[in-house]
C-alpha cells in the first residue's frame, strides 16, 4: 500500500477534500480519479457525520446532503475498495470519533486496513485522549493523524514529537471556510513542528485561491484546501468531477516550483 510519505516525497503536497456521498457515491469516485490525475498527492475523504462540529456550512450541507442520500460507511468502505483499483495516490479519512466509535474501533481501523486508508483524521479527537484509539490504528497499520491548532500553543512540541503520518496544522480560529485572507503567523508554530516532528505538516482551513495556497505551501510541506472543493459539488452536483480535475490542476501548479 501505498504510504503517506510518498505524498511529499517529490516537492510541496496538494491534498483536496471532499465528502463521500455528496451528491451520491458514484460522482465521488469519478471526482477522486479526476483530482489523482490532475495533480492531488494525497486526497482526503470526509465520512459525513450528522453533527460535525469543526466544519462550517459548506461542508455541513455536504454531510447533509451525503446522508439523506443514504450514504453509509460501510458504503464508503466499498468505495474505497473500487478506487483501489486504480488510484495509487494515498486516501485518508476525516471523520468524528462517534463515527469510529459506534462502528467499533478495532473494526473500523481492520476495515481500514482492508481497503487501504492510510490514515484517519478525528478532528474531534483530543490529543490527551487518542489512546481510545490509537492502539487499534496501530495494530492495523493506520496512521491517526493530529491536528495542531493556533491555540495549541505549548502543546505543539508534545503533539509533533508523536505525529504519525502527516501534522494538519490549522490555519485559523474557528470552523472550516473559505477566508478571503490567512492572517495567522504560523512561522513560530511551523518552526516548533519542524523542530520535533519526524513528519511532514501540511496547513489547512480557509485556503481556496492559488496565491493562499503558495503562501501557505511556502511555510509547510504541503496545503490542504476542502470548502472550495465541496462548494463545486454544491454548484455542479453530478458534473462536479470535471471541475474539481481543472481545480487541483490550477492549485498545484501554483505550489510545484516551491
Amino acid at each position: 500500500m501505498t504510504d503517506i510519505y510518498s505524498a511529499f516525497s517529490h516537492g510541496k503536497a496538494f491534498i483536496p477534500f471532499l465528502t463521500c456521498g455528496d451528491p451520491d457515491l458514484a460522482t465521488t469516485a469519478e471526482a477522486v480519479r479526476e483530482a489523482a490525475k490532475n495533480g492531488a498527492d494525497l486526497i482526503e475523504l470526509g465520512i459525513p457525520f450528522s453533527d460535525p462540529t469543526a466544519e462550517g456550512p459548506v461542508i455541513q450541507g455536504a454531510n447533509l446532503r451525503a446522508l439523506r442520500g443514504g450514504v453509509t460507511t460501510d458504503k464508503i468502505f466499498g468505495l474505497v475498495s473500487d478506487l483501489r483499483r486504480d488510484v495509487s495516490v494515498p486516501l485518508v479519512f476525516m471523520t468524528y470519533s462517534n463515527v469510529v466509535f459506534s462502528y467499533g474501533a478495532d473494526r473500523f481501523f481492520s476495515r481500514c486496513e482492508e481497503v487501504g486508508i492510510n490514515g484517519v483524521i478525528l478532528p474531534d479527537l483530543p490529543f490527551e485522549e487518542k489512546e481510545e484509539f490509537s492502539p487499534f490504528a496501530k495494530a492495523h497499520g493506520v496512521s491517526l493523524i493530529s491536528l495542531i491548532a493556533p491555540t495549541s500553543q505549548n502543546r505543539v512540541a508534545a503533539i509533533a514529537q508523536e505525529a504519525e503520518g502527516f501534522l494538519y496544522l490549522v490555519s485559523s480560529l474557528g470552523v472550516t471556510g473559505v477566508r478571503k485572507e490567512i492572517t495567522t503567523d504560523l512561522t513560530g508554530t511551523v518552526a516548533s513542528i519542524k523542530a520535533n516532528a519526524s513528519v511532514p505538516c501540511a496547513i489547512g482551513f480557509g485556503i481556496s485561491t492559488p496565491e493562499q495556497a503558495r503562501a501557505m505551501a511556502s511555510l509547510a510541506d504541503g496545503v490542504i484546501v476542502g470548502s472550495a472543493v465541496v462548494r463545486l459539488f454544491e454548484k455542479y452536483g453530478k458534473d462536479a468531477p470535471k471541475q474539481v480535475g481543472a481545480y487541483v490542476a490550477e492549485m498545484k501548479r501554483a505550489i510545484s516550483d516551491l
